[in-house]
């Protein structure tokens, strides 16, 4: 699958693109705005973008009114054909999300019901009793997602609401040609419309990637080949800050060795989940680490753990935003991209990621570990290589048995050698490639 040897990168177009909240109906082709981005992709050796909701919505995206076009405040689907060919010319994958769980109260379905009540035909595509009354005083009760009643819950046992979503995605294929799709909240999706959504995307494109998002659950249960790909790594999310605000890496490498770690139990081992350091849901990781001095750190555990790291716009060079000040801080308008040495350090991690079958597939295996350092092997067959972590504002001095004598430093392209102990610098990350 293409996808594990791939970096992401994550688009939030509305909010990124300047969009107003609310939905005004006016055409605007912003979403050729991300044009911008391409050649800063390439530069950042990004092989996958992921569009979050780009359809026709009632606000923030995932209300979504309308399947089959994209949001007039982004442009039209020309416009996003034309994106999509821009980057896979630059060679770019492309994934969007796919909102199945829900819909917004102005999709074109719901709205027959509120009009039409039990003569709707649309009355079964969703979860409604017409005994009792719903939050905006419609007359009728309906089930939203979580509490949450602008997004009104999809009945995916229903054939003809199945049938509408899959002739869909076939739109989303044959006129986007787009490469896989995120799912949203995929752990309230009912499990078999997983299993005929991979059946039937199996059908419309060679490894076509199909990412859910899973915000708690058992991961594993998710991903085989009847099901997804891959899904999202919350746990390690938490982790990764976590494990550095506290002082205590044992937390980080806990949660990496119950996944990925060496024994037949673990839970993850093999597998490919998403890694992140912050998403559009998330305060940003230069906002919620106590130190800006381990922010470099917490994308040198990211992409050197097993997993695809994903990096969420802006944050490459340092966005803050804090979630309990709202959406518009965790999706703000940006115009351009920047670069700076947090972003040189992100370009040439995911360069050697893009290269490494170490860390592409290989085994996670926990080397050295207190509560301010951590060493830890990646391994395939013909390629070792150990990450570093030096959380410390003083250098420390780690004594192991490397199983090599020399190795090369693939950040900055430095020899390394064992012999005597290795230093490893305040604040610092290394991934050394093992020699022989």
């Amino acid at each position: 699958m293409w996808a594990f040897e791939k970096v992401f990168y994550q688009f939030y177009p509305l909010g990124m693109t300047g969009a107003p909240f609310e939905n005004d109906g006016i055409p605007a082709k912003r979403i050729l705005n991300i044009r911008k981005f391409i050649p800063h992709l390439v530069k950042l050796h990004t092989g996958a973008v992921y569009f979050s909701p780009i359809f026709e919505s009632d606000t923030h995206g995932y209300n979504t009114r309308d399947y089959r076009k994209i949001d007039t405040r982004l442009g039209d689907n020309e416009d996003f054909k034309a994106l999509v060919k821009d980057f896979h010319e630059a060679g770019i994958k492309v994934i969007i999300d796919g909102v199945f769980n829900h819909v917004g109260r102005g999709f074109f379905a719901f709205q027959d019901v509120l009009q039409r009540r039990w003569d709707s035909p649309y009355k079964d595509w969703f979860h409604i009793s017409f005994d009792g009354n719903s939050n905006y005083n419609d007359g009728l009760w309906y089930e939203g997602w979580e509490g949450n009643y602008d997004l009104v819950k999809l009945n995916l046992q229903n054939e003809e609401v199945v049938k509408y979503l899959f002739e869909s995605i076939d739109l989303w294929v044959r006129d986007f040609d787009i490469d896989g799709l995120r799912l949203d909240v995929a752990y309230c999706l009912d499990r078999g419309f997983i299993h005929r959504l991979r059946e039937h995307c199996n059908t419309l494109k060679d490894d076509f990637f199909l990412l859910g998002e899973m915000v708690h659950g058992n991961y594993y249960e998710y991903i085989n080949d009847g099901m997804l790909h891959s899904v999202t790594n919350y746990e390690c999310y938490k982790g990764l800050y976590s494990a550095l605000n506290s002082s205590n890496l044992f937390e980080i490498i806990h949660s990496l060795l119950r996944l990925f770690g060496p024994e037949d139990w673990c839970l993850c081992r093999g597998m490919h989940l998403v890694s992140f350091a912050d998403n559009h849901d998330v305060t940003r990781a230069a906002s919620i680490l106590n130190k800006p001095e381990h922010l470099p750190l917490i994308y040198g555990l990211c992409f050197g753990m097993p997993g695809i790291p994903m990096i969420y716009y802006g944050s490459e060079w340092g966005i803050k935003g804090r979630k309990e000040e709202g959406d518009p801080a965790l999706r703000p308008y940006v115009e351009e991209p920047e670069w700076n040495e947090l972003t040189d350090l992100i370009a040439k991690l995911a360069e050697i990621k893009e290269g490494s079958k170490a860390l592409n597939y290989g085994s996670f295996r926990s080397v050295v570990l207190t509560n301010l350092q951590c060493i830890f092997e990646r391994k395939v067959e013909g390629e070792r290589i150990m990450v570093a972590v030096n959380a410390d504002d003083k250098d420390y001095t780690a004594h192991f048995d490397a199983q090599c004598g020399e190795a090369k430093e693939l950040i900055t392209g430095k020899r390394h050698d064992f012999g005597g102990g290795s230093v490893l610098p305040p604040y610092s990350v290394q991934f050394w490639l093992c020699e022989r």
